[in-house]
């Protein structure tokens, strides 16, 4: 399971603070602490919704720049800005990283998928259009097929392509979380070679005791195919449950992973 450390958004009061206030110290601090925990990649999304764009595409830079210095954990750039992703991958530097996000509509895609073909990157592509997330997995399967075409046309291989099936809060439609987790299902049949990627901590929005609500989803989630997910890395309890979810269906081989974690 290739998972993604979400702490440095600025959604977050603590990460959005530490852009504000430039501080170096902490935005470090955060980040090295997510890559201890054992993370492929830091999440880094810089929209406060109160900057500019030209504010954005600098604190994005600034972020990468500082981060690397300290930390040599790849970087996921987290924008549906263009500009602000190509800052990133400006200042990534030729280092792994992974472009987040994509969506299945003509500016997003005409944008977007040039900068993963040019800068040679993996891309999160989420299940949605134009018109916004769709009600339905048939149509969120067409907007799946929409971004496939899209990547064929600019040279990007599928197995690039980390398809987001999107969640939504369980709290305000109980019917969303089989939703998501059967989308997951046909995105792996009908994009075998492509990989899946869920933002968790949707689910369980606006409901008491978010971690057991968030821990279940994730092991379904597995189950239904999911291969990355972006989390609170620094929560031990959802790193167990990543743990124990990769043993159950079979992707750790020998139990070795888990083995290694629980006795370390």
């Amino acid at each position: 399971m290739i998972v993604i450390g979400e702490k440095i958004n600025a959604s977050l009061a603590e990460a959005r603070a530490i852009l504000q206030e430039r501080d170096e110290e902490k935005l470090t601090d955060l980040a090295k602490r997510q890559a201890a925990a054992g993370v492929d990649f830091i999440d880094v999304n810089v929209g406060t919704g109160l900057a500019s764009r030209e504010e954005e595409v600098d604190f994005m830079k600034w972020a990468v720049e500082t981060i690397q210095g300290e930390v040599k954990t790849s970087i996921c750039i987290d924008s549906a800005d263009p500009g602000v992703l190509e800052a990133g991958l400006k200042a990534c530097d030729g280092m792994p990283s992974l472009i987040n996000s994509a969506k299945a509509e003509k500016t997003s895609l005409e944008s977007i998928l040039p900068l993963a073909r040019d800068y040679n990157t993996a891309l999160v592509a989420l299940a949605m259009d134009e018109d916004g997330i769709p009600v339905t997995v048939s149509e969120r399967i067409e907007a799946c097929k929409r971004i496939a075409d899209a990547c064929e046309v600019h040279g990007i291989p599928l197995q690039s392509v980390f398809f987001d099936p999107l969640v939504l809060p369980v709290s305000t439609d109980t019917g969303q979380g089989l939703v998501t987790l059967e989308t997951l299902r046909e995105i792996k049949k009908t994009f075998p070679t492509a990989q899946t990627v869920m933002g968790l901590s949707n689910v369980s929005y606006g409901l008491p005791q978010r971690e057991r609500v968030n821990m279940a989803f994730l092991q379904m989630a597995v189950f239904a195919g999911l291969d990355a997910v972006i989390m609170d890395p620094l929560d031990s309890e959802m790193i167990s449950a990543v743990k124990t979810g990769e043993v159950l269906v079979g992707k750790d081989r020998h139990c070795r992973r888990y083995t290694k974690y629980f006795r370390g």
